[in-house]
């Protein structure tokens, strides 16, 4: 055990692949710990449960400047730009998946789900079999076992939602000592098993991790409600029919276990401001990845601003989006009655789309957005024009305008990212007791109808929807649910989950990538939707992704890859 070594910050090891080498030559590296420095020092053991929080860069582009956490969160093409919200202007491997190309020989920026989340699997698997070994007080010994199945089954959760059935590692260490030809070792679990050890996980992490992290533990660090949220999610998808493996009943269970913790509510700062907020009194944020000034990485501002302001102009919403918001009376667009005018679009829409998307004529930073040609400082003709939005749009969702957008490092990017937050957890609950009571009945073991919960995202301050009225049919009270993750969730990974865990991706991923060209003529501006991207495919086979060519390959071709590929 004494020659094994340990990287404090990103632990050695890939599930299958990897093991800890040897020191071979008797030389003590400056920048490791020996496994018994490690064990024998509970604040770096301490240390190396929370960087388990972060991944390593496995792709180019990710990271770029701070360790990938839970997904990619600020780091250049969002997952939004791999489904009908936006699209990424320079691709940056995301094309290749909006056109359905796809392959386990190339996953685009797809392809480092599999990897990054059994390294983690296999470095929590240390960190749980050695707890014991540490001295520390049993109190803390139960909060960190219970940090460590957190962050193991959203681990878990991020490969069944990606790949369906997959392999269960228990709490074993595989070494390449180990016995690699054992076909269990590469053998899949069924989805209902997978599903199933996934929310046991989540459940025995909440017995001991605390409400809140005020007793000093680190802000950002794993909570009781953290966990719950993981298991409302993975417990409404399993319920979904996609998956079909839980009901809508446990989905409703796992929603009302967060509500009830009383702990959370839906911000009343204005739907903008609540993507900027860090401050304690923020009681919608349940759990989320924290930037501070040290902690480098790509900044919002001018890695999706306009080009005319010196930005990258990188996610760029797609009319089909746009197309999609209500009109502030709560009527959708293609309503005769709704007041939609095709020569002014932008007027009169859900406030949830002026908090989202800068659209031709937006105020922007003291000035407006100019999308039109000829001459729009944001169009083609601009400056910097290699980075003009392909769609017409671009995003305002997440940014903020006090920040610097030209030369912002280090004084911009400290904006939370949300893995999740309240109103996700009525959405959850919202859905879960309309499919199994409808819209009006409150739910055996709930506290709130499904339109109840709704209507608390749908009318919070700064949005200000109409409250849907009471009467709802089902399938009525299934669009609002869908309407409401469609706008409230816009950009923040839901969409690409949603589509296929619903089975409507087969429509919604085979529709053209729309964008808009404004022509401006004296006053006067004529809009005309138009192509952005070409070749937007969906199969069956792609409501799951590919595991990489590359796993396959090294376990002799013992992992079973995904069906259709």
């Amino acid at each position: 055990m004494k020659n094994k070594i340990f990287n404090i910050l990103l632990c050695t090891g890939v599930l299958f692949a990897v093991s800890c080498k040897k020191n071979f030559l008797d030389i003590k590296p400056t920048d490791r710990l020996s496994e018994d420095v490690l064990l024998g020092d509970s604040s770096l053991f301490e240390d190396f449960v929370l960087n388990r929080y972060l991944g390593v860069t496995l792709q180019n582009k990710e990271g770029d400047g701070s360790a990938p956490g839970f997904g990619r969160g600020f780091e250049y093409a969002l997952w939004s730009s791999l489904t009908d919200e936006s699209m990424y202007t320079n691709d940056d491997n995301t094309w290749l998946i909006q056109r359905g190309l796809m392959a386990p020989e190339n996953t685009g920026i797809a392809g480092t789900i599999w990897s990054r989340s059994y390294r983690s699997i296999r470095e929590c698997n240390y960190a749980l079999n050695n707890l014991d070994k540490v001295v520390m007080s049993d109190a803390h010994k139960s909060r960190l076992r219970s940090e460590l199945q957190f962050i193991r089954a959203f681990r878990y959760h991020d490969l069944i939602r990606n790949y369906g059935g997959v392999i269960l590692m228990g709490n074993k260490v595989y070494n390449l000592t180990d016995n690699l030809q054992d076909p269990a070792l590469f053998a899949k679990s069924t989805l209902q098993q997978s599903m199933d050890y996934a929310l046991e996980q989540l459940d025995s992490a909440a017995l001991y991790l605390p409400v809140d992290n005020n007793d000093g533990w680190k802000t950002g660090r794993a909570t009781k409600g953290a966990a719950l949220a993981v298991k409302s999610r993975l417990a409404l998808y399993a319920a979904s029919p996609l998956y079909n493996v839980g009901t809508w009943q446990a989905a409703i269970d796992a929603a009302q276990a967060v509500i009830a913790l009383n702990k959370y509510s839906i911000y009343s700062g204005g739907y903008s401001n609540l993507f900027l907020d860090v401050t304690a009194e923020n009681k919608e944020s349940i759990f989320a990845r924290l930037y501070t000034k040290n902690a480098n990485h790509t900044c919002l501002e001018i890695a999706n601003g306009p080009n005319g302001y010196g930005g990258w102009g990188g996610n760029t919403p797609l009319q089909n989006l746009v197309d999609d918001y209500e009109m502030s009376n709560g009527k959708p667009i293609t309503d005769g009655t709704s007041g939609y005018d095709i020569n002014n679009p932008y007027t009169g829409r859900d406030k949830r789309f002026y908090a989202s998307i800068l659209y031709n004529g937006a105020s922007y930073r003291g000035s407006t957005i100019e999308t039109f040609t000829p001459g729009g400082k944001d169009s083609q003709e601009g400056s910097d024009n290699w980075n003009t939005s392909k769609t017409g749009y671009y995003l305002r969702k997440f940014t903020n305008e006090t920040y610097p957008l030209v030369n912002p490092w280090g004084n911009a990017g400290f904006q939370p990212w949300y893995y999740f937050r309240y109103a996700e957890i009525l959405l959850n609950y919202a859905e879960a007791a309309n499919e199994a009571f409808g819209a009006d009945v409150v739910p055996t073991g709930g506290t709130l109808t499904a339109r109840a919960a709704l209507n608390l995202v749908r009318t919070r301050a700064g949005v200000d929807m109409p409250a849907l009225e009471a009467g709802l049919s089902k399938d009525a009270m299934r669009t609002a649910v869908r309407y409401e993750r469609r706008v409230e969730l816009a950009f923040e990974e839901h969409r690409f989950y949603d589509v296929r865990r619903w089975k409507i991706a087969e429509t919604t991923e085979n529709v053209p990538a729309y964008g808009i060209t404004v022509v401006k003529t004296g006053t006067t501006y004529t809009y005309t939707r138009k192509t952005a991207l070409d070749g937007r495919k969906f199969e069956t086979k792609h409501y799951w992704l590919p595991i990489p060519r590359a796993e396959i390959q090294a376990s002799n071709n013992k992992i079973l890859q995904s069906t259709g590929y």
